[in-house]
């Protein structure tokens, strides 16, 4: 297969700047040609999971355990069945104290609030000394309290439905802080954390079809999924270079409480849904924290028929990558070692 490749990228008619990228990526992208690779073992790991306390994060808080992995919820409430998991798994238990069973834990956490993110983050590292995975999955589904299309209350709006403010300094919505911003400022968190403390990580975010399909009906939702693919897409190189792998979940429509955040779904939008068991997306989220062969940017969809790969670059042209990718592969290598020698302050 690789010798195929090579052979591939070796015609003549490819400029050699080109080559060099086609390379990297192909080391990147098929990293099983260079190295062995096994499944993690997640024993005395720990976990920090966003939207942990329902829905498919729920799901994977109780995978996570029931692999051994430590657990902090942080969400602004638990469904009962993740209250449940408090009792089960409680920390005060004393296998938990003598590290031979995982434990879970709940961090009461508006994700939209830099401090509150803070706090949780110091509160892991404090209970866990580490933190080897991160999962920034809390989410709402483009709600009618902001939406792109009930604009802010303002005087010429007066008696629209959203919460966003007509005259806050900035101008925020409400749904970008929560889908994209908080997502991105906790990776940045546990990124600072493991350069600086030279310690190997995963993050997994959790993507959606939405992130590459799009629709006039929620554009906001849809914004903020393509936001978290490029995110991960450009965190590829920190697998090789530094030990950290990032990655997302893009599943399909998925029945859980997020349909309920004012999306008036028809009999007929209902029951021509390819709907997903909650169980897959979590099994596919397991299997991106512990394949170390994923996490260079993988995008990882999940529908009712299966899973695949997303393609990186997808439609890009030769030309585009040539003329502007390609020159970035001496910068990105100097600003990797610099990351690497010298961390990220967070």
């Amino acid at each position: 297969m690789l010798a195929t490749q090579f052979s591939y990228v070796f015609n003549p008619i490819f400029p050699p700047v080109f080559f060099l990228f086609v390379v990297a990526r192909l080391i990147r992208s098929n990293p099983s040609h260079f190295r062995v690779n096994m499944a993690l073992e997640l024993t005395g790991k720990s976990a920090i999971v966003t939207g942990g306390g329902s829905g498919i994060c729920l799901c994977f808080v109780k995978l996570l355990l029931s692999k051994g992995c430590s657990v902090v919820i942080a969400d602004i409430s638990l469904r009962p069945e993740a209250t449940q998991l408090l009792e089960e798994y409680r920390q005060d238990d004393p296998r938990a104290v003598d590290g031979s069973r995982p434990f879970v834990s709940f961090h009461k956490t508006d994700v939209t609030s830099w401090p509150q993110l803070s706090s949780l983050w110091e509160t892991a590292v404090k209970t866990h000394g580490k933190v080897d995975i991160v999962v920034p999955g809390a989410g709402i589904f483009e709600p009618a309290w902001s939406s792109f299309w009930n604009a802010p209350k303002t005087d010429t709006n007066p008696d629209t439905p959203s919460r966003d403010a007509g005259d806050a300094e900035p101008g925020h919505y409400a749904i970008i802080d929560l889908n994209l911003t908080a997502p991105l400022r906790l990776s940045q968190m546990a990124i600072g954390h493991w350069t600086t403390n030279r310690q190997k990580g995963c993050l997994v975010l959790v993507g959606s079809i939405a992130g590459y399909l799009d629709t006039p009906i929620r554009p906001l939702y849809h914004t903020t999924k393509h936001g978290i693919h490029g995110f991960v897409s450009c965190m590829a190189p920190l697998r090789d270079a530094l030990g950290i792998r990032v990655s997302a979940v893009a599943p399909g429509p998925v029945k859980t409480s997020i349909w309920d955040q004012g999306f008036a779904m028809s009999k007929d939008m209902s029951d021509n849904m390819a709907w997903i068991d909650l169980q897959d997306v979590a099994q596919a989220m397991y299997q991106l924290v512990v394949d170390e062969k994923m996490g260079d940017g993988t995008i990882l969809e999940v529908l009712a028929s299966g899973t695949r790969i997303l393609p990186r670059f997808a439609g890009a042209s030769e030309e585009l990558i040539n003329s502007t990718v390609g020159g970035y592969l001496k910068a990105e290598e100097t600003f990797l070692a610099d990351l690497k020698a010298n961390g990220l302050r967070v």
